[in-house]
């Protein structure tokens, strides 16, 4: 399993994520984006529709008729009806058993401390169970620069 951590210090996980959604449905990769509060996930529903003219991003929030479906799920809870491979934690979403995903990435905003906390945490928890891990970080210019 790959796990990645996304330190966003140029932008906001609203600009941020989506272009990776991209890259994985182009990938045909199932995914699970959790976020920290119902809240969140109706924001996210939402923005995934709108966020650029030309994209289109199919996707639907957990709750949803046809969630088993949908490429891309969106979540506030530990569930993967869709049967995710992939899975994104933002907002400082707590991680469920991440068994099962090929590819686990931890978004987290460097200007908000409680995620920078968990960030660690996780982090530390992670190496200590033996995981692979990698740190990416933005650089100047929004891109990803890998630095550990």
């Amino acid at each position: 399993m790959d796990i990645l951590f996304y330190h966003l210090t140029e932008t906001k996980v609203e600009e941020a994520l989506p272009p990776l959604l991209e890259k994985s449905i182009e990938r045909k990769w199932r995914v699970a984006v959790q976020t920290a509060s119902p809240e969140r996930l109706a924001f996210f529903d939402n923005h995934l529709w709108t966020w650029r003219a030309d994209s289109f991003l199919p996707h639907a929030p957990e709750d949803d008729t046809f969630a088993a479906e949908q490429p891309i799920l969106i979540t506030a809870t530990g569930g993967n009806a869709n049967k995710a491979t992939v899975r994104f934690l933002i907002d400082g979403a707590e991680p469920p058993d991440l068994g099962g995903y090929e590819r686990v990435v931890f978004m987290f905003d460097g200007y908000d401390e409680g995620q920078l906390t968990l960030a660690r945490a996780q982090w530390k928890k992670l190496k200590g169970e033996g995981h692979v891990l990698s740190y990416w970080q933005q650089n100047s210019d929004g891109r990803w620069e890998k630095k550990a």
